[in-house]
């Protein structure tokens, strides 16, 4: 005797977390000297040296603005609650395709985190102007120094990395943010009837 099988359970929710991929570039010679696939973030900083760093950034060949400070974050929306973050960035759900360029302690107060959308390529050199090199490091790793002459271009990948979801997508992330980062966890205010009272029984 046949039985139907009941039909298989709908796959869990995914989120599609976007890498970046990075090559560092000797513009002199005209050749990717490394490129590498980053989950989190790049980060460009003045290494040992005491200056600030110099960098110029460009946006699909456009010059958008010269930093100057501790360094530059350009983080994924993955990446957003890591380094970027401590940097006073916001957070960016995995989902929105975009990446996020916050500033390291930049000289200038009205120079704000901003997010642009994926697909674009940022390129980040040395300022002309520079005193001093710099020095680049993925997700924490491969850490070397940025001469005069070289660049570093950075593009969303082709390569998403997908997450398993619990719920859905979007209560998964908030639940991971209370849960890892306590956010927006406070002491509650307690009620001014219940303030009151309490003094009343004190007197």
């Amino acid at each position: 005797m046949l039985q139907s099988a009941e039909p298989p359970p709908p796959p869990p929710p995914q989120e599609h977390n976007g890498l970046l991929p990075h090559g560092h570039t000797n513009s002199e010679a005209g050749k990717v000297t490394l490129q590498l696939q980053v989950l989190n973030e790049v980060v460009v900083d003045r290494g040992p040296s005491s200056y600030l760093s110099n960098v110029d950034l460009y946006l699909d060949g456009r010059l958008i603005t010269s930093v100057q400070g501790d360094g530059l974050i350009v983080s994924t929306p993955t990446g957003s609650t890591a380094y970027a973050a401590a940097a006073g960035a916001s957070m960016i759900h995995p989902n929105v395709p975009a990446i996020m360029v916050t500033p390291i302690c930049p000289h200038s107060l009205s120079f704000r985190p901003i997010v642009v959308p994926a697909g674009v390529e940022l390129m980040i050199t040395l300022s002309p102007d520079a005193r001093n090199t710099a020095w680049v490091s993925f997700d924490g790793r491969r850490r070397q120094e940025i001469q005069h002459g070289d660049c570093i271009k950075i593009t969303t990948s082709c390569y998403p990395v997908p997450s398993i979801c619990c719920h859905d997508l979007v209560y998964d992330w908030f639940e991971s943010l209370a849960q890892c980062l306590h956010w927006n966890v406070r002491k509650r205010q307690a009620r001014l009837a219940d303030i009151s009272d309490s003094s009343d029984t004190e007197s």
